[in-house]
């Protein structure tokens, strides 16, 4: 039994369940990283892909759901990692850091390199389950955030849109843009779930454990 059904039928306390699904991605490892396609590894596990600007805080987050806040390294200059970075949950499940996009100050020629590496990974990894794209909650819906969704559409792969930094904006504010962005994703047929989510305070964190408890079919231990 999933975890989130035993969460549904009241087997299973929201304690117990956040306390359970918080021992399991505190078990993130480091894989391997690939500058090109030949470099990914051979796997036929479950796997969900991380992608976002550069400056949106997606090392925060993925740190952050690990509860590592090493795990995934953050720079001060964003945007200059471009490697896809492989993290192994166990033998079943991966999670994937996609290179950051659209902010670093890098020539046009690596910017497009970076978004054939990432097309090449969306369109040849037949394994993935969900790709978790994360956007500024003050400055969503970039055009390469549209890029990534739009290639989630192309090549059927669910997408769930994690708006961060949440903490930098009230309560009021931080609600009116995810109904924005669920209105403009509706508008422009995507389909996609939304959440807030703040590493600082660490807000959102079950609600994300939850979806990727979906995608990877987690099961109660």
């Amino acid at each position: 039994m999933l975890l989130i059904r035993a969460l549904i039928m009241g087997n299973l306390s929201t304690d117990q369940y956040n306390r359970r699904m918080n021992t399991f991605y505190k078990r993130l490892r480091f894989l391997t990283s690939a500058a090109k396609a030949a470099q990914f590894p051979e796997s036929d596990t479950h796997e969900v892909a991380f992608a976002g600007r550069s400056n949106a805080g997606k090392s925060s987050a993925i740190n952050t759901i690990a509860d590592n806040k090493n795990i995934a390294r953050t720079s001060k200059t964003p945007g200059r990692t471009q490697l896809i970075n492989f993290f192994s949950l166990d033998e079943q499940r991966l999670l994937v850091d996609l290179p950051g996009y659209g902010f670093a100050k890098v020539p046009p020629r690596v910017k497009k390199q970076w978004l054939a590496l990432m097309e090449s990974y969306l369109a040849d990894r037949p394994n993935i389950v969900g790709l978790v794209v994360i956007m500024d909650v003050r400055h969503p819906l970039s055009e390469f955030d549209w890029q990534m969704l739009e290639w989630c559409a192309h090549f059927n792969i669910p997408a769930h849109v994690l708006l961060t930094k949440a903490d930098k904006l009230k309560k009021g504010p931080a609600k009116s843009s995810l109904l924005q962005v669920k209105k403009h994703l509706k508008e422009e047929g995507i389909n996609a779930s939304v959440q807030l989510f703040s590493a600082l305070k660490k807000d959102g964190v079950s609600e994300m454990h939850q979806k990727l408890d979906q995608w990877l079919e987690v099961e109660a231990r």
